[in-house]
C-alpha cells in the first residue's frame, strides 16, 4: 500500500504544470540585479522598475561582469562590486527591441540596443537602472543573461563577447564623435554588412568610410583600425545577419513613426520656436 502511494504521488508530481523561465509570455518580466546590491537597493529598484511580487530574479556577479568585459575595460572601470540592474518585458512578435536608462552616464540607449541586436535578443522593453550613477558597461552582462534563460537559448559565448565588445567600443568611439554619432556608425556598417558582406579588408574599409562621410565625423587612424578589427570579428561569428537587419529597421522605424505622431510632431514644433527664438535673440543682440 505505502509502494502504491508514492507512485501515485510521484505520478501526480510529474504532471504538475511547473512554470520556468523557458514558460515566458508577451508582457512578463524578468529582472537581473547585482549581487551586491543591499537588500533596501534591492527593495527600492524592484518597486522604480514595478517588478510583480513574483517577478522572477536572475543575479548576476561581479565575476560575470569581468569574465565578459575584462578584455575590452579597465578593472577599474569595471569595478569590485555588481550593481547595475534591469528589468526585461516580452514583447509581442517583430516589436523589435527599446531601451530606457537611469542613471547611466556612459552607454546609450541606442549603444545598448545595438549590441542587444548582436547578440541575437529580440522583441523586448528593457529597463536599466542603478542606486548611484554607473558607467552601465555591466548591465549588458545580466540582460544577455536573462534573455538566455527566458527565450531557452544559448548565445554562443564568442557572440556575447562580441556584444560586450561593441557596446564598449561604441562608448569609446562616442568620446571623440559623439554619442549619437557612434551608435549611428556602428549601426549603420552593421546594416551593410548585412545586406553585402564584405568579402575583404578594403570593402569592409570602404563601408565604414562610407558610414563615417554620411555623418560627417573623421575617424583617425586608431579608430579606424579598431573597428576594422572589431568587424573583421563581427562578421566571420554565427550571427542571423537577416535578425540584425530586421531589428535594425524595426529601431529606425520607431524614430520615424515617434516623428510622424502628435508627439514628435510637437517635439518638432518646440525645436522650430526654439531656434526662431534664437535668430530673433541674435538680430535683436546686433541690431
Amino acid at each position: 500500500m505505502k509502494k502504491i502511494l508514492i507512485y501515485f504521488m510521484l505520478a501526480f508530481l510529474i504532471f504538475i504544470p511547473v512554470r520556468t523561465f523557458a514558460d515566458v509570455v508577451e508582457g512578463d518580466m524578468i529582472v537581473t540585479l547585482g549581487e551586491n546590491l543591499t537588500e533596501d537597493q534591492k527593495t527600492s529598484l524592484l518597486r522604480e522598475m514595478g517588478a510583480p511580487d513574483d517577478v522572477q530574479i536572475v543575479t548576476v556577479s561581479n565575476a560575470e561582469e569581468h569574465q565578459y568585459l575584462g578584455k575590452y575595460v579597465s578593472k577599474q572601470l569595471i569595478g569590485t562590486k555588481a550593481i547595475s540592474s534591469s528589468a526585461i518585458t516580452i514583447q509581442p512578435k517583430g516589436a523589435g527591441i527599446t531601451v530606457e536608462t537611469k542613471n547611466i552616464n556612459w552607454v546609450t540607449d541606442e549603444m545598448y540596443v545595438n549590441a542587444l541586436i548582436t547578440a541575437g535578443v529580440k522583441d523586448a522593453k528593457i529597463y536599466i537602472t542603478a542606486p548611484i550613477t554607473v558607467s552601465g558597461t555591466a548591465a549588458l552582462t545580466g540582460i544577455i543573461k536573462a534573455y538566455e534563460i527566458s527565450a531557452d537559448k544559448t548565445i554562443p559565448e564568442e557572440v556575447k563577447q562580441a556584444a560586450n565588445q561593441e557596446m564598449v567600443e561604441t562608448a569609446k568611439l562616442g568620446e571623440s564623435i559623439g554619442d549619437q554619432n557612434a551608435a549611428a556608425l556602428i549601426a549603420k556598417v552593421k546594416e551593410e554588412i548585412a545586406k553585402n558582406k564584405p568579402q575583404n579588408d578594403q570593402e569592409l574599409r570602404n563601408i565604414i568610410e562610407q558610414a563615417a562621410n554620411d555623418l560627417n565625423v573623421k575617424l583617425t587612424d586608431e579608430e579606424m583600425q579598431r573597428l576594422m578589427d572589431f568587424f573583421n570579428k563581427l562578421k566571420d561569428l554565427n550571427i542571423d545577419w537577416n535578425q540584425v537587419s530586421d531589428q535594425l529597421d524595426k529601431a529606425k522605424d520607431r524614430i520615424s513613426k515617434f516623428l510622424e505622431s502628435e508627439e514628435g510632431q510637437g517635439f518638432l514644433e518646440k525645436v522650430k520656436q526654439f531656434f526662431a527664438w534664437l535668430i530673433d535673440t541674435i538680430k535683436s543682440i546686433f541690431s
